[in-house]
């Protein structure tokens, strides 16, 4: 099971005590996280200031990775072992569920290859597929 203070020390960042707590209700949480949601649900004790920076730490050492969506705002979901700083490898495919709204990696679906024109340097490839997930279909 993923511990918050293993993570922080494996990819060599403080422990502090916000960073514990965000990276914990990542752990905890099975899908994608806004902004919003990780205000909501820590403690009242860290600003939005404190909340963006280190989320904006997680992406850039590879502890989490954005999500596209159609509003443009922006979800975070926690990267697999695969990911490190400044390399995100998280090209798997998002659902998005129209009846919980819940956003879900799915892991083990990759995003295929796409055959771009000469001249062209793909940078980051993401997929999103919008439908009912398992749970809100039973």
């Amino acid at each position: 099971m993923l511990d918050s203070i293993d993570i922080l020390k494996r990819n060599t960042l403080s422990v502090t005590e916000s960073r514990k707590a965000i990276l914990d209700l990542f752990i905890d949480t099975d899908g994608a996280l806004a902004h919003a949601d990780i205000e909501k649900n820590i403690s009242n004790d860290f600003d939005r200031v404190t909340v963006y920076r280190t989320l904006q730490t997680f992406f850039e050492n590879g502890i989490i990775h954005q999500i596209p969506t159609t509003d443009n705002t922006v979800l975070y979901a926690l990267c697999k072992d695969k990911c490190e700083a400044g390399h995100h490898h998280d090209e798997h495919v998002h659902f998005i569920c129209n009846l919980c709204d819940k956003t879900i990696c799915l892991d083990e679906v990759t995003v295929p290859q796409v055959k771009l024109p000469k001249g062209f340097k793909p940078l980051q490839k993401a997929m999103v597929v919008k439908g009912i997930c398992a749970e809100c279909k039973n």
